[in-house]
Formats: C-alpha cells, structure tokens, sequence
C-alpha cells in the first residue's frame, strides 16, 4: 500500500471538550491489484468514531488488504528453495543463487526451507511484482548484512508456515553493499507485510529488527525480536492486525518514523499480544498512534524505580521557600536524598536526557480505544505531543514522570485506569474527564492543568507552566480517586465539577492543598471530597451552584473514616483518608443551604450548619461546633486558616 500517495488528516479542535472533525480521504492507494477489506476480523476492531468528541482516524480497512490477512499459499505452484549450509538450490528460473546469496526476480511464491550461513535472499523484482516468501524451517544467518533484503518489488509477505520455527539473524556489523544503508535482519526498501501460522525469531546484534522504508504490516504469526537499536520500525506506518510480539530492544520497541508528512509516521494496532522490553520509547508514532485492541506488556528504559532517585532531584528546587512561603516543598513520600546524591543523580540525569524512555508515545494524537495495558516506565506511561483520548481498556501503569501527559489535551470517557506510582498523575494543558474508573498515586500533583509542555522529560520540572484562561480542568463523569503528596487537584485556570465522584487524599504537607487553581473554581454536580493538610486549603467558589464545605479539623490519621450524615442522621457520603489531613473538603448535591450536617472525621465529630451555599470560602475553613469532647471544637460561624495563599488572590 502506498500510503504516501494518501492524505491522511487528524485535526482535533478544542472547544469546551473535542468538537469538530477531520477528514480522512483514502489510504488505499496502491492497492490496485489487492482487494481491500473491508470488515472487521473476528471482531477485532471497532471502526466507530472516537466517542469523546467527533474524531476521524484511521479505520482497520483502511490499511489491510485480504492478501495482507491471507495465511495461504498453493505449494503446488510455488518454487521451492532449498538451504543447504553455505549453499542452496532451486528449480525456478526466477531464483539465481550466487554461492550463499539468493536473488528473487519474479512475482510468485517461493518457499524456504533449510539452514544458510552466512548468506542472504535478496528480493530485485519488477515494481509492479508482488512477491510471497513463505518461510518452512528456515534459518538464515548474515555476519555483516541483512538475512533478507527487499530491494525491489511492489510489495513482498513474509509468511511463516504452519507450527513452523524460523530464525534470521546478523552478527553485528553491516558492510555497504550497495548504495542503501541496510541496517536490520530484514530490510525492506517496499512495502512488507509479515504473517503466517508459525514464528520468526530475529536476533539483530547490530542495528534493527524489521525495518520497512515504505510501510511495515503484520497480522499474524509469533514474532520474537531481539535488536540491538529498533524491534519493528516502518518508515510511514507500522500498522497491527493481530499476532504475538515479544521485543527486546535497545531503542524503541515499535517505531513509526515519518516526520516529514503529518499523513504518516504512524502506529495502528488492532489486536495482538505484546511483551516489550526497550531501551527507549516502548511503542513510538512520529505523527500519531492509534490503538483499538490487544495485550500490552511494556518496560521502557529502567522503569519507574530508576527515575525515582532522579524525580526527587528534579523537585528540590520546590522545597522550601516557593512564593515567600517556608517549607512548600515536600511532594515525595521519601526523604530528600543528601547533597552528594543529588550531585551523583544530577550527572545521571544529564547523561540520559536527550533517550526518550515512555511506554507509548506520539508526537501527534494518542487515540486508545481498548486493550490491556500493565506499563512500567522510566519516563511517561502515556505521552502525546498533542492530544490524548481515551475511550476504554484497563491501563495498570507505573511511571517515573507522568502517568498521562499530553502537551495539549486529555480527554478520558471510558476505562480503568490505575496509576500505581508517577510524578504527576495527569497532566495536559486542559484535561476533560466524563467517564471511566481513575485511581492513582503522586508524589507530586494528582491532576494537573498547565499551559505548556513537560520538556519531554522527567528532568524538566518546576513552576514553568503559568496562568491562562484557556487552561482548565473539567470533570463531568466517572469516579476519580487520588493520593497525592502534592496538589490533589491543580489548575493554572479554571476547574469546573459537573458529575462523577472525585476523592482525594492529600496532601499532608501544609505547602499543597486538595484543591489548587489560579482562576475560578465551581461545581454543579456530582461528588467531591477530600481530606488533607489545611495550609494551602481552597473551597468551591460563589459561581457553584452545589453546595460545599471547607471545614477545619482536629488532626487525623490515615486510615480514618470520614461521613457526613443529614439532620435526621442519614449518611450522605463517607469515604477514607489515605493520608494524614487536617481540614475536609465535601460538596455533593444533598447540601443545602440552611440545613444542619454532622462531620464524623475519624474519632472527631462536629455539627456543621449551611449558613451560605459555600461553608468556608475561598481558603477560609469553617470550623463546626463540637457534638462531643475532644472534638472539633469551636464557634458555629466559619472561621479563617489565614490569610492569603502564597500570594495568590483566592477571592472570587
């Protein structure tokens, strides 16, 4: 398929969530003498748009083909090369075999059998050829090129034959044999397609796995890579059907490089099983990656516990003094490391900053529309340049920067997140949540809102990102649960809460509050509630239509229960701290203005009545009457935990 004669679009256009489409003309290009597919397999792939907002992308039939998929081939008619250790043999006047390098010149189907040392089969067609490979216990090696080298045709499939094991494989170096830079066990100047029934192990000691400079397709069979630089990369697209990859891989695990045409350089995958252990990113699109289906295994650069040491540095210069306030600091569960650690770390750091070590990453828009992901990564699990929508799957991820970051937007409606440890939790210039089930744990901020881009690194860190009303954290669905040593909720703009159920636990630290922003706070709907220190505390603003309280509290423990019950002493919510707080935060649609709620926050419990919608305004904290000794304590009348937030005005 020729996907550069294609003009792909994908255009998301921010309003309040994604609103506008793009389009996407026809991919199929050069597929004239293939049929296309056009259904899906086995119910693979849903080819329905992208249900946060209107989103066009590519569809499974846009990039397959039925010879693609095809796992068949007539042996009757095919030619038969067989390998016979420094030599081969073949009966078709198509196959010219020069001592160990065999040269394909015609379209057809050429089965491969045997062990070649040393040698190579080199595929010079017509451009209008297509070419089938079928590979039936073949084992080719090559101590300074490439086992298989496509250097002219219109297409060639590599299809490995029923329970048959295969291996191709380069001893470290590659000498120029002509005017191409072969650097892979198999390269490809054409477009190739791998599939078949049985598995192809790729051992690359130098340079790459796969490589196709045109696009790389495989739907089916078992592949097992393991390269010195990238596992598969396609230069326009690596695009997935199905089929088992275990890659190990010094660079990037799979590796989309186009980035001169925004048409291209793209990851899609239907379905498929992935094991992915790489150096670099673990799955990398230069323009955009798309993933509808499939299990996914990734470790990319150390994993998270590698960054850990590094992150804790990259925070330091949040400790102590941030606007003329003592001892704002503390994001990490841990204790800051000593001077000559960080000095150690800070080289560490330098050394490693230009490698890129995230779980998926595009440069353009990430689409994750199903699958089951466990990630475990140095830098983020989920990274885009651009945008991030999120429609389903289960995501386990644990990150030594960002569980999610896009430079742009995050849009989740749909799956099961669970960030088990990163920096920040998630973090977009605007980030929209209308659905899904969300926990996580940070050290630093649990949702963040800021205008600009992370440095693409975990060593990029600090208050660069300013104030902007284009900023803006917005939750109308879903149940969100956050621990976090930082902010709970950050926004450098607004934060709206229309729906869904939001809880934090955290920060304990008096430098961090459950809820932070820099423009204008309301809530409509749905749950919030949070328990954390009250330095920093901020309430709901008067342009909330829902009731919420801010209320001062005797110190309590992890661990506690928190309830609020009404006048006739009907629980309304209770929930669980999960760190050491000192003030809560509640806002749920049964407060009402005038009524009377009892606090029940651990062994402490306090009578609170709604003077005014919002009890506690701004990072002003009521303190309810105490029901019982040892209390709450205190007047009726909401009272002040001082002043303003590090020189921030929270009237509004």
């Amino acid at each position: 398929m020729k996907l550069k004669q294609s003009i792909l679009s994908i255009v998301l256009v921010v309003a309040l969530l994604f609103t506008g489409c793009s389009s996407v003309k026809n991919v199929n290009a050069g597929k004239e003498n293939e049929e296309v597919n056009n259904n899906n397999v086995s119910d693979n792939v849903n080819n329905n748009a992208v249900s946060a907002g209107s989103v066009s992308k590519v569809s499974f039939s846009d990039l397959f083909s039925d010879r693609d998929l095809e796992t068949g081939y007539d042996e009757s008619s095919a030619a038969v090369i067989n390998l016979n250790g420094n030599s081969a043999s073949c009966d078709s006047n198509a196959v010219k075999i020069s001592k160990n390098t065999i040269t394909i010149t015609d379209e057809g189907t050429y089965i491969v059998s045997g062990t070649l040392q040393n040698g190579m089969i080199v595929v010079d067609a017509d451009k209008s050829d297509k070419v089938q490979i079928v590979l039936k216990g073949a084992e080719i090696s090559n101590s300074t090129s490439a086992a298989l080298y496509v250097l002219k045709a219109d297409k060639v499939f590599v299809t490995t034959a029923a329970k048959s094991e295969n291996v191709l494989s380069n001893g470290g170096t590659y000498d120029a044999i002509d005017e191409n830079n072969i650097d892979s066990v198999i390269y490809s100047k054409e477009d190739l397609t791998l599939n078949g029934e049985g598995s192809l192990t790729i051992k690359a000691e130098a340079g790459h796995g796969v490589v196709s400079k045109d696009s790389l397709v495989l739907t089916s069979g078992e592949y097992n890579i393991t390269a010195e630089s990238h596992g598969l990369s396609g230069k326009d697209d690596v695009s997935i059907a199905d089929g088992s990859c275990n890659i190990v891989s010094g660079k990037d695990g799979i590796h989309a490089e186009n980035t001169d045409d925004e048409s291209l350089g793209f990851v899609y995958i239907a379905n498929g099983t992935f094991d992915i252990t790489a150096e670099g990113d673990g799955i990398s699109g230069a323009y955009f990656v798309q993933i509808e289906k499939g299990n996914f295994k990734i470790k990319s650069g150390g994993g998270c516990e590698a960054a850990e040491v590094q992150t804790e540095q990259d925070m330091r210069g949040m400790q102590g003094e941030r606007n003329n306030e003592p001892g704002r600091d503390a994001h990490s569960p841990k204790q800051w490391g000593e001077r000559e650690d960080i000095t150690k770390e800070t080289t560490t750091k330098e050394e490693t900053d230009t490698v890129s070590m995230k779980g998926v990453k595009a440069s353009g828009d990430l689409y994750l529309n199903g699958g089951e992901f466990e990630i475990d990564s140095e830098d983020d699990t989920l990274h885009s340049n651009s945008n991030i929508v999120i429609t389903s799957g289960n995501y386990k991820l644990a990150s030594g920067d960002d569980g999610i970051h896009a430079d742009s937007n995050v849009a989740v409606s749909g799956g099961n997140i669970n960030i088990s440890q990163c920096y920040e939790g998630i973090e977009g210039k605007t980030i929209n949540i209308s659905g899904g089930d969300i926990s996580l744990v940070s050290s630093d901020d649990g949702l963040n809102a800021s205008g600009g881009a992370d440095g693409s690194g975990y060593g990029e860190r600090g208050d660069s990102f300013s104030s902007s009303d284009d900023v803006y954290i917005a939750i109308s669905g879903g149940t969100i649960y956050i621990t976090a040593s930082g902010d709970g909720v950050d926004s450098n703009g607004n934060l709206t809460i229309s729906g869904g159920q939001t809880y934090v636990s955290g920060p304990s630290n008096g430098g961090n509050g459950a809820l932070d922003y820099n423009g204008e706070a309301s809530i409509t709907g749905g749950i919030f509630a949070a328990a954390s220190a009250s330095g920093m505390a901020q309430n709901f603003g008067s342009s909330s239509t829902q009731g919420a309280m801010l209320v001062s509290t005797d110190e309590g423990v992890s661990g506690d229960e928190i309830s609020l019950a009404d006048s006739n002493g009907n629980v309304i919510l209770s929930w669980k701290a999960e760190k050491n707080y000192s003030c809560v935060n509640i806002s749920c649609p049964e407060l009402v203005k005038g009524e009377t709620y009892t606090l029940t926050a651990g062994s402490a419990v306090s009578e609170i009545t709604m003077s005014d919608l919002i009890y506690g305004e701004g990072n002003a904290a009521g303190r309810g009457g105490g029901k019982e000794p040892g209390g709450m304590g205190g007047g009726k009348e909401p009272g002040g935990m001082g002043g303003r937030r590090g020189g921030w005005d929270t009237n509004i």
